[in-house]
Order: C-alpha cells, then structure tokens, then sequence
C-alpha cells in the first residue's frame, strides 16, 4: 500500500472562495471583476486543477510563467489571462499574440520591445505604477516618457492602471493603504488622459477590508486558497474554506519516560511519562522544518502538538492525553479542522509557503 499521506483538494472550497472575493469586490455596487491569480501552480494547488475548478466563474486568471499561460488557453481556457511580470524578452511576443495574452508593462524596456516588434503587435497591457512596494512598477520620473511612448505605439490595444500596496495586510486601518492610494493619485494627476483608463489595484487584504479599492478589476490570491492574508484574523472568520487539507496517519508510537529525548538531537526532554505518536509526514514532503516543538497537529480529530525536531520523512507528536490515538490513527496536519495560517504562525511563516511548498511526491486526491 501506498505511504499514508495525502493533500484533498476541494474544488468546491476553490470555487467558494473566489466568489466571496467577488462579492466583496461588487459589495458596494460597482462591477468590479476578479483575476483568479493562480501563479506558482495555483499556490501548489494545482495550475490546471485550479483553472477547471474556476472555469466558468473566473472572470480571468493570472499568473507568471508564458509557459503555464500557455498551458491555460491550450486545455481550453478562454477568459483573459494576465502575465503578471510581462515580458522578459522580446521573443515571447509572438506566443503572447498567438495566445492573446495581456501584459503588465513595469517598466519602459518593455513599452519599447512592444513598439519595436516586428512584425507589428497589438495587445492588452497593464501599466504598472510604483507607488511606494519599491518592487515593480513605473516611478514619477518614467511617466513623460512613457506616455510620449504610447503616443508614438499602436501596439497597445487597450489600457489598465494598476498598482500593488505593500501593507493592506497590516493591522493599521486606513493608513496602511493611504499613503500608496495619495502617490497613486498624484501619479495620475500629472497625466490628464489617465483618468479614462480602467484600474486595478486591490489583493486579498484590500479586497476584504478596503472595499473602495475594488475599482474595475481585483487580484484575489492567497484567499482563493482559504488562507486569511491577515495576521490579526483568522480565515472562517473572513468566510473562507480551506481548499487543501494535508493528512496522514500514525505510524508506530513510543512511550517514553521523563527526562527521555525525541528525535534529532535530541530537543524534546520529556517532563513525564509520555506517549510519542510518529506521523508519516516530514519536510521531504513539504512541512517546515523549521517548524518548532509544540507546532500544532490534530490526530484523530483532536488537537494535540508536535515534539522535537521535524525529520526528512517523520515527525513526531503528543499522544499523552489521546488514550483513543494509535498506529493508524488519522492525522491532519494542515487544512479541514486545523488552518493552516495557524501552523504557519508556530513555525515563524505564512500560509503562502507551506501550499507552494508542497512536495510532488505527496499524492493529491481532488474532491
């Protein structure tokens, strides 16, 4: 029989979770539209499952890779489908025509290879501002010349303004987004056509607590997986389901005495007699070695804590006060019954990291 591990994937969840992002996105009776952003193979979800699962809800998807965007038209994907770093050469815009792609355009190089192609192109863009991240995006200083470049380029078939904002997910109020909101302002003040073009600027945070940043388009991400992009609130609390559960089992139990040690190097000393359940699940399959003793895990349906040291294949917990707990007993290590924001916070991470670090040998069962 197969290594008792598994990631369920609930594609009901997926489809919940994009929906309530999209209500939250209209809440205010604007018609705001969602990009389903499924970069990193939907979070480690899964590009092509996730995609079927939203198919006919997304309004678009987007992502990164021209590989994966690819992929996504040819199992038959028809909504737009956003390249959220554009182009890295100028070859890739032949398949960007071919496919119908959009582009966000960080910086003038890039506005320059679409005006320059031969033969001549014409694509949707989204010209991507800085407004204060300091990652991507166009600074003050870039606007004249971007401008005298869409003024001289019929490449670009039709225009969107986006930003990204660097602290919507904080616990501050208003403030964590005004100040990227006032330089986006200022930006277009000085570029009069601008306030014709369509923006998009909103994440998973501001979607959910600033609803005056939902504009025309929204980039729902790691809330389309039932993560919460907050540290101050968890995801039932905001509506959202987890859409990956990763489980296992128990594979053999060790009762120990106090002062005995569990695991490399021996981090765990036991204070009393104390049963050790060891769970078929390590960091070779995506759980974070760095995760410390006392990083919370359900066996059998009840909560208990890790001990000691995460192993390549292994990892061990407390079964002293689960008498019902033994080999064969089920175990969740993230997911339905235990968040997995919650066992990343005890191993000093976020939820993003534990999904798209999940390992390929971990086998997925799509509900």
């Amino acid at each position: 029989m197969p290594r008792p591990i598994e990631a369920r994937i609930d594609l009901a969840a997926l489809r919940h979770n994009y929906l309530l992002a999209r209500e939250h996105a209209t809440r205010q009776g604007g018609q705001a539209r969602a990009w389903a952003v499924v970069k990193a193979d939907a979070y480690g979800h899964g590009l092509l499952r996730a995609a079927a699962a939203l198919r006919e809800v997304a309004d678009g998807f987007a992502l990164l890779d021209l590989e994966e965007a690819v992929r996504l038209r040819e199992a038959g994907i028809r909504q737009p489908i956003l390249l959220l770093e554009g182009l890295f050469e100028a070859a890739d815009l032949a398949v960007c025509v071919e496919y119908g792609l959009t582009l966000v355009v960080h910086r003038l190089e890039q506005l320059q290879m679409l005006r320059q192609a031969v033969p001549a192109v014409r694509l949707p863009i989204y010209l991507k501002l800085n407004s204060g991240m300091n990652r991507l995006g166009l600074a003050a200083e870039h606007l004249p010349a971007v401008r005298r470049e869409l003024a001289s380029s019929s490449a670009v078939s039709a225009l969107t303004l986006m930003t990204h904002f660097a602290q919507a997910d904080e616990g501050g109020g208003e403030a964590c987004i005004a100040w990227q909101l006032e330089r986006f302002a200022r930006l277009l003040a000085a570029w009069p056509e601008a306030a014709s073009y369509p923006v998009s600027l909103a994440n998973s945070a501001a979607i959910l607590r600033y609803p005056k940043t939902s504009c025309d388009w929204v980039r729902p991400g790691i809330m389309l997986y039932g993560g919460s992009p907050f540290a101050d609130q968890d995801a039932a609390s905001l509506g959202l389901r987890p859409v990956m559960t990763l489980s296992s089992r128990i594979l053999a139990v060790q009762e120990i005495g106090a002062g005995e040690r569990v695991g490399y190097g021996g981090t765990f000393v036991a204070r009393r007699p104390t049963r050790v359940g060891v769970v078929a699940c390590g960091y070779a399959d995506g759980y974070p070695r760095h995760a410390p003793g006392g990083t919370p895990i359900l066996v059998a349906g009840e909560r208990t804590q890790t001990l000691g040291r995460v192993s390549m294949d292994m990892l061990a917990c407390d079964l002293t006060d689960l008498p019902m707990a033994d080999v064969n007993s089920p175990v969740v290590v993230w997911g339905e019954g235990l968040p997995a924001d919650e066992v990343a916070a005890a191993a000093g991470t976020i939820s993003y990291e534990l999904f798209c670090a999940l390992a390929r040998r971990v086998p997925v069962v799509v509900v």
